[in-house]
């Protein structure tokens, strides 16, 4: 499965997954399919920054469509909630950071403080998946080469954003359907072989503010 095709999963999964919210204004069954796209998404930024050109460009890239999205983020947010919130760029490029501080740090217990502040960073400035998103981002990156390992650290992350949850809501069964959702992207990730696929690397920077803002307009018009 090349990286072309689990962009491509995550894209559509994400699609359905903000597309329950346009329709519902609220938690709908389309969320559990949505559980899909961020893992996927995480294992991109990993695999991006051992395959691309420049690191600094690539920050550069996440950094400005995270400007980008902003405003359409916020429009749909608006649909649901109230609060501010970042979006999901800026939750990739501090992962992206995260990877990149770490191993320029030569003391590696330095560079894992340094990734626990960035998760705290997301958290504390409302980024999309939080400190969980920055850890995950990191993990697809240390274990890149230790497959049992990472898959073992992400299903560990996963019981930890979903199990108190459920123990807090009085054994809520959603929360469990949440959490095997967001584990099943492991059976995507893999199977991929290591290959490109297509070249798109716009696909999801161009996609992700545009199909936000349609969302929303959708909703103002026909919900």
């Amino acid at each position: 499965m090349s990286n072309f095709i689990l962009k491509i999963i995550a894209i559509i999964t994400m699609f359905i997954d903000h597309l329950g919210y346009a329709l519902y204004g609220q938690f709908s069954y389309f969320n559990y399919i949505g559980r899909l796209a961020f893992p996927i998404f995480a294992f991109g930024i990993s695999e991006g920054y051992i395959h691309t050109k420049s690191k600094k460009n690539y920050l550069m890239r996440l950094f400005m469509f995270a400007i980008i999205s902003q405003a359409p983020f916020m429009f749909f947010c608006s649909m649901f909630k109230t609060g501010f919130a970042l979006n999901i760029f800026f939750t990739l490029f501090l992962g992206l950071v995260a990877i990149i501080g770490y191993e320029n740090c030569k003391n590696k217990y330095l560079g894992l403080f340094l990734v626990l502040c960035l998760g705290l960073t997301a958290d504390a400035f409302k980024m999309d998946y939080g400190y969980w998103g920055v850890f995950v981002i990191f993990i697809f990156h240390i274990f890149k080469d230790k497959k049992l390992l990472m898959n073992l650290s992400f299903i560990g992350l996963c019981l930890l954003r979903y199990l108190p949850l459920y123990f807090k809501y009085n054994f809520y069964l959603p929360y469990l359907i949440l959490c095997a959702c967001t584990i099943l992207p492991l059976v995507f990730i893999n199977l991929y072989n290591g290959k490109k696929g297509p070249n798109t690397k716009y696909l999801l920077y161009g996609f992700y503010p545009v199909h936000l803002m349609l969302l929303y307009v959708f909703n103002m018009i026909f919900i």
